[in-house]
């Protein structure tokens, strides 16, 4: 296989399977092959992408969910697995008794934030924008590799930068498998969100990173409502 065939190959594959097929036979009814056959196909690509980002969803995901969500929820894991040392250092084990050692109720709320907060944001990521996912994802992995390679803290490792990323996947996964879900669901992991975080409205600031990590859940509780509330055809209406 020559080059440009395989090259061809590869590229062929941004588009979707049914329409790879018939791209390609037109391609060669026409007479172009190798490079010309491989812009072509690019020059498809960029237009359909291009379209896609004059929607303001595709912006959405990117900028205000994949970028500032990937940073503050950094920030969060590492607070994580410092209480974490700090609760191991501090629980005692004398004989079977086991002393819980101090903000311990802190670690559990922060684990559950982080766990709720990664799990909303990629699900709304995922509904919001299917065909533009790719490039969220991209964003959002550009400052965590950043943050990585900067990360200097002796007692731990550069991966705990990367607790949320599990279940960010599991929905970005949901997500993208489904545009919404039930309204019980949406609403208890929304108000859970808004419980947990009440601690921190008396903190100065804090209001400001938890009200962007908090509005996919409530994102998600208003796409339930007018889910439920949408048009359903009468049984005369359907014959």
């Amino acid at each position: 296989m020559s080059l440009s065939s395989a090259v061809l190959e590869a590229v062929s594959r941004l588009l979707e399977p049914c329409e790879r097929e018939v791209v390609l036979g037109d391609l060669v009814e026409l007479g172009e092959t190798g490079w010309r056959s491989v812009f072509d196909i690019v020059s498809i690509c960029l237009r359909r992408q291009l379209g896609l980002w004059r929607n303001w969803r595709p912006w959405l995901a990117a900028f205000g969910l994949a970028i500032p969500s990937s940073l503050l929820l950094m920030g969060l894991s590492v607070s994580i697995a410092q209480g974490g040392q700090r609760w191991i250092n501090g629980t005692v084990l004398d004989g079977m008794r086991v002393t819980l050692g101090p903000g311990s109720a802190l670690l559990l709320s922060n684990v559950l934030l982080l766990t709720a907060w990664s799990f909303t944001g990629a699900f709304v990521m995922g509904a919001i924008s299917r065909r533009t996912v790719r490039i969220s994802v991209v964003l959002s992995f550009v400052p965590c590799v950043f943050c990585v390679a900067r990360f200097h803290i002796e007692s731990l490792s550069r991966l705990c930068l990367l607790l949320f990323v599990i279940p960010a996947a599991w929905g970005l996964n949901r997500g993208l498998r489904f545009a919404r879900i039930r309204l019980r669901t949406a609403f208890f992991f929304a108000a859970a969100i808004t419980l947990l975080t009440i601690p921190a409205w008396t903190s100065k600031g804090a209001w400001l990173p938890n009200w962007a990590l908090s509005w996919p859940a409530w994102y998600l509780v208003v796409s339930a409502v007018r889910g439920s509330h949408s048009f359903k055809p009468r049984p005369w209406q359907t014959s």
